[in-house]
């Protein structure tokens, strides 16, 4: 694929995925910048540097777009290697995880991708305690002395695609390594899996159940047409409209949905809806359904959800606002809940405030 046809400017982006995804995209990408994902080290960066690996949004080839080191790309790019060796950069993931999978994507690099590449893991949750001062001083030398295992094996590479691989998921990882054979630029590294809390608080500290941080993940919904369930889980205000959930402007009777599972069994106490940004298109009312189905197959908890036990009535929003609700019917431990909006429309974030089940 070459980008030099199109327009100066010309913002491309890629079309590359294939028609079926593994499973594993559905756990929570904890190699995302806005749950806290960091790029700690890299041993090159000259073309584009280490950060653009974590950003979620899709990445973008920009027509002749330059900066003072060359062709402006959007990933982690190392110059080329003019000795033996290979370059790495080192990921600290926003919590520890059980990794399911990853996606190692090339997206826009053709000419300049690597032939190969391999990922290593690391259990260091000392590491995760340092300050970003602390981190930035560690040196080559001490990130190759640390106890690395083998998570990928050397893996083939295409250029402007993506290389999906399944993991064993046993272990928990706190930090991974991806080594590219020998250089070039990879777009996009995301990681899946099962992020794992500490037990030990359970049952005494009042959590976001749903957070993404805290294991929530997005399942399902009827329609995400401007903007996509897992956003209503991220941990931070959301910084404008497009990061909510929003479903195109509804023509037929009947009302639009999402489910959500929490990260672990709950006890609900209180659940915020946030509207933040949508102030033409808010829902005009939501309602709060919930379960607990700790092992039933996704497919047969999206059929079911409409049976669930009401945990909110329909209750009004408003926009641009936070709304709390604390009068709900839940005494009991839930796993799923559906949130329901009528008829239509957007919202920026949802709570769910509980405490983990005994």
């Amino acid at each position: 694929m070459s980008h030099s046809a199109g327009q100066p400017g010309q913002v491309i982006l890629p079309n590359n995925l294939p028609e079926t995804l593994p499973e594993f995209v559905k756990k929570t990408n904890v190699a995302d910048s806005r749950l806290g994902a960091k790029a700690l080290f890299s041993t090159d960066d000259f073309f584009a540097p280490k950060d653009r690996l974590l950003k979620p949004e899709l990445p973008v080839f920009i027509v002749a777009e330059f900066d003072d080191n060359g062709k402006w790309m959007d990933g982690w790019e190392t110059r080329r290697k003019r000795h033996l060796g290979y370059d790495y950069t080192v990921i600290q993931l926003a919590r520890p995880t059980k990794i399911k999978g990853v996606d190692i994507d090339t997206s826009h690099f053709t000419g300049n991708y690597p032939p190969s590449a391999s990922i290593d893991a690391l259990y260091a949750p000392e590491l995760m305690q340092k300050s970003d001062a602390e981190l930035a001083s560690v040196s080559q030398e001490e990130w190759d002395k640390q106890a690395w295992q083998p998570l990928v094996g050397m893996t083939p590479l295409q250029g402007n695609s993506h290389e999906f691989v399944e993991t064993d998921g046993e272990q928990t990882v706190t930090h991974v390594r991806l080594n590219i054979y020998p250089d070039g630029g990879v777009a996009r590294l995301r990681i899946y899996g099962d992020i794992q809390l500490d037990s030990s608080n359970a049952g005494d500290e009042t959590i976001d159940l749903v957070g993404a941080l805290n294991g929530g993940r997005a399942i399902a919904s009827n329609d995400a047409h401007f903007g996509g369930v897992e956003n209503l889980l991220l941990p931070t205000k959301a910084p404008n409209m497009g990061e909510g959930w929003e479903t195109r402007r509804r023509r037929e009777p009947g009302n639009d949905w999402c489910i959500i599972a929490l990260g672990q069994p709950g006890i609900v106490e209180s659940i915020e809806i946030d509207t933040a940004y949508f102030k033409g298109n808010f829902p005009d009312q939501v309602s709060i359904q919930a379960v607990y189905a700790p092992d039933t197959p996704e497919a047969t908890l999206i059929t079911q959800s409409m049976f669930w036990d009401t945990m909110l009535e329909p209750q009004a929003v408003t926009a641009h606002n936070v709304h709390t609700f604390d009068n709900l019917v839940s005494d009991k431990p839930i796993t799923h809940i559906r949130v329901n909006i009528f008829p239509d429309g957007g919202i920026s974030r949802v709570r769910v405030y509980g405490k983990v089940a005994k």
